[in-house]
């Protein structure tokens, strides 16, 4: 596996109705500053250079942003991706039936790879999140391994229900109670599971053809599927994790207030 390529895929393609309207695209929503080296020379950061931040500090200096047709001002903004040192690349998705389906846009450019997947208006922590899962992938010879945050809103989530050792047993999409104390937030995953997931599109995308719609499907259920198949799905719980959606207004004022905060203590 240490061989293989990891590329990140970025899923793009939401509309962010719930804080619209707004001028540019979620993703490229000002969080926080970052410091240029010189004296109050700050400028603003973007809320997704954060995630491609913490994929070039585990290693991976390639992934592809899959957009939703109209949002042009996110390869003008980051460009080849030279500002992150990655090498960036801009697919257009396909069927708007979830992040399965727009994640299998990728499926010709990383069907060989393994796959960091990273929500591009999430803000979470720790730095290392990447570091950490790769490395139980590689050493736990899994197929799949998510990323666990701690949560008290199980109804917006993908809950976990996991064993002593970390395998996962069960996937549960937002629920709206829950014992269980973790979501997944990120995942890695090896070439395996990139085929399983177009494997299992391929007869929706069919019925797509029959049906004017189709109901969205989250990627925790053909993950959840997957397990049900055998697959090898493992857990990096992350105790004093921390994970901010900003595609909701509550959350989208807390990041703000709390980059804010803490560009004003540097600067103190």
């Amino acid at each position: 596996m240490t061989k293989r390529q990891i590329i990140g895929l970025l899923p793009a393609g939401g509309q962010a109705t719930r804080i619209s309207p707004l001028p540019l695209s979620k993703e490229l929503y000002p969080i926080g500053f970052q410091d240029f080296g010189h004296k109050c020379n700050w400028r603003p950061k973007v809320v997704s250079q954060y995630l491609l931040e913490k994929m070039q500090l585990a290693g991976i200096n390639k992934a592809y942003f899959i957009l939703r047709p109209g949002k042009w001002d996110i390869p003008a903004y980051f460009g080849d991706g030279t500002m992150v040192a990655m090498n960036l690349g801009y697919l257009i998705m396909g069927l708007s039936y979830g992040v399965p389906f727009t994640l299998d846009q990728a499926y010709p450019f990383v069907q060989d790879a393994v796959v960091a997947l990273g929500f591009p208006d999430i803000l979470f922590q720790p730095e290392d999140a990447y570091v950490q899962i790769l490395t139980r992938l590689e050493v736990s010879q899994a197929d799949v391994v998510l990323g666990l945050f701690p949560t008290n809103q199980p109804e917006k989530a993908g809950m976990v229900d996991f064993d002593d050792t970390g395998r996962v047993r069960l996937i549960i999409e937002k629920p709206r109670q829950s014992n269980l104390r973790y979501m997944w937030g990120i995942a890695v995953w090896t070439p395996a599971f990139t085929e399983f997931l177009h494997e299992y599109l391929i007869p929706l995308k069919e019925k797509s053809k029959i049906l004017s719609q189709l109901p969205e499907i989250p990627i925790g259920d053909i993950i959840q599927a997957a397990i049900d198949k055998g697959f090898h799905v493992e857990a990096e719980a992350f105790p004093d994790g921390t994970y901010l959606d900003i595609g909701t207004p509550d959350d989208l004022v807390r990041a703000v207030r709390h980059f804010a905060s803490l560009t004003g203590e540097e600067g103190e």
